[in-house]
């Protein structure tokens, strides 16, 4: 199994950055294809952005595309998500997943963090 934490959330204004980390330890992290997801109150948790094993592809939500960039440092265990031009609608509980898998799927994680919160003000 992985375990994974997030970090990096925060209080930002709207057009600031973020850059989320997530570490992974237990297995082998490119053992696992990575994903970011987020919920915000009253809502279901959607998918946000996910990357393959090896950091070669990417998928992104049609409405982070041009604004956030997920990356992975296996050596360091850890994936990230830069995310620029912040908007309130950006305003969630993100969370760190992945599964053993080798492609950047939308659904089908079985490993998630506990979250960090992002709050965009306007």
């Amino acid at each position: 199994q992985v375990q994974l934490v997030e970090a990096g959330g925060g209080f930002v204004q709207a057009g600031d950055s973020l850059r989320l980390s997530c570490a992974a330890s237990g297995r082998t992290f490119s053992d696992y294809a990575a994903g970011w997801f987020r919920q915000a109150p009253g809502t279901e948790r959607e998918f946000v952005a996910a990357i393959c094993r090896y950091g070669i592809f990417t998928n992104y939500t049609d409405s982070v595309k041009g604004r956030f960039t997920i990356s992975r440092d296996n050596a360091k265990n850890t994936v990230y998500l830069q995310m620029i031009s912040l908007k309130p609608e950006d305003t969630a509980l993100y969370y760190c997943a992945a599964h053993m898998g080798t492609l950047p799927v939308r659904s089908g994680y079985h490993y998630w963090g506990r979250g960090t919160q992002v709050t965009v003000s306007s």
